[in-house]
């Protein structure tokens, strides 16, 4: 008999509803200036819906209001996609309904809409009380599908992204002002369709990463239909995006794979330089060759290659002078979800922050420390959200880590607030979540407007 699929059972296992509960209970004191919403986005099937991949979950808003030190509410949410009412994904004239997306996988704020993202389809606005408004094309402008990993730059206020498609066109990059508006969209041309997860900008540039995760169209229905392909290449590539029509400039690297960047920037000598966690062949197939049919005869081992895959935080230096990409490893443990200041992306970031195992790790890219804070063993760490101090001239570090943390049996969640400039002293506060949160992937703080 099938046993339950390994990604739906402890700390992954998907909550069977959505509940409301009010003034939750606080070790600590949190920061009074905590005054907003943090907002994380995960997979989440319905119930007794099977699950064929931990990452194609409908997704689930888990959201806790923070206000005048007082854990205010916690409550969950379905995102009411079209997806999740079962509309088929082609129209009836066999084009594709972009708005057919698991919209499952973060969720961002931009021009004062909050949108959940999931790299296969359109964005969904949802309100700050998590409810859906619906999907969202800009305007009838958007036409391909957005990554759930825009960039925005700081200076603008521009939104940067882009959307990946298994056929033509494969790339297509996108630009909105900052106001929120469709201005400018262009197709990029690389060799074939790959998951590009995740990409990154300077202030003059965006970088591409071409790296070999290839569409494979029989197992479409089956399970993720990317596969690594040795024959594909790896390479990065920089675009000026001040420039509508400037050439991609691209850069061989040794092949590997990047769920996620940390940060880039143009250094004094006009390199781009790219900072990412990084997966080394091996590392990535035996993680995303798991399989997750637990009665599987290859799941003990494929799971224990998985748990012992390493994701490295790297660097590659690309001069556009010699065209050459110079590599280096930062650090040897194994990390993912690297987050830093939003002020400082593409501008270069001294201080980035990410999940190893039950740590949450600070990275001194100047100083070249590193610390980091422990929590149990039998703690599932998530993404750690970097939230700026807002009283007075500030250090990059003044701020505080939001994250969730979730008991690998899955029957308990808190909230930790951590000071940023002291990740190793551990919370300043913790909230108690009233249900434990499955595992999930990326969430935002979202501030209150100034009164």
């Amino acid at each position: 008999m099938p046993q339950t699929p390994a990604h739906m059972t402890g700390h992954l296992a998907p909550v069977p509803d959505e509940i409301d509960a009010a003034d939750l209970p606080v070790t600590g004191t949190l920061p009074p200036e905590l005054n907003g919403r943090y907002i994380r986005n995960g997979p989440n099937p319905l119930p007794g819906e099977p699950s064929d991949h931990w990452f194609l979950g409908h997704g689930m808003l888990h959201g806790v209001r923070l206000r005048d030190g007082r854990a205010e509410w916690y409550r969950n949410r379905w995102v009411r996609t079209a997806y999740l009412a079962g509309r088929p994904e082609l129209r009836p004239d066999g084009t594709p309904d972009l708005s057919i997306s698991a919209a499952n996988t973060h969720v961002i704020g931009h021009a004062g809409r909050i949108l959940a993202l999931e790299e296969g389809g359109l964005p969904y606005e949802v309100t700050p009380e998590l409810d859906t408004v619906g999907a969202h094309d800009f305007g009838g402008r958007l036409t391909t599908a957005m990554t759930a990993h825009p960039k925005q730059d700081p200076a603008t206020g521009e939104l940067h992204f882009f959307g990946y498609g298994m056929v033509p066109p494969y790339l297509t990059y996108h630009r909105l002002d900052a106001s929120g508006e469709l201005v400018h969209s262009r197709e990029i041309t690389v060799p074939g369709g790959t998951m590009m997860h995740d990409f990154a900008i300077t202030e003059h540039h965006v970088v591409w990463l071409d790296l070999p995760l290839t569409f494979r169209p029989e197992l479409v229905g089956k399970t993720m239909p990317y596969q690594w392909d040795d024959g594909y290449g790896a390479r990065l590539g920089v675009m000026r995006h001040d420039r509508p029509d400037a050439p991609v400039r691209w850069f061989d690297v040794d092949p590997c794979y990047v769920f996620h960047v940390g940060d880039a920037h143009e250094d004094a000598s006009g390199r781009i330089v790219l900072n990412a966690v990084r997966y080394a062949r091996a590392d990535f197939t035996a993680l995303w060759s798991t399989p997750d049919i637990t009665d599987d005869p290859a799941g003990p081992a494929a799971a224990a290659a998985a748990s012992s895959a390493s994701a490295l935080l790297h660097r590659w230096t690309l001069d556009p002078v010699t065209g050459v990409a110079k590599e280096e490893t930062l650090d040897d443990r194994s990390v993912e979800f690297p987050t830093l200041d939003d002020e400082r992306v593409g501008r270069g970031a001294r201080y980035l922050y990410a999940v190893a195992g039950p740590e949450i790790v600070k990275y001194d890219l100047s100083g070249g420390e590193v610390t980091a804070h422990a929590l149990p063993e039998w703690t599932s760490t998530g993404e750690a959200v970097f939230v700026p101090a807002t009283s007075g001239p500030r250090r990059e570090d003044d701020g505080w880590l939001i994250t969730i943390t979730t008991t690998l049996d899955g029957s308990a969640s808190r909230l930790l607030v951590l000071d940023a400039s002291d990740v190793a002293a551990g919370p300043v506060a913790t909230v108690h979540l009233p249900r434990g949160v499955p595992t999930g992937f990326h969430g935002t703080w979202f501030p209150d407007e100034p009164s």
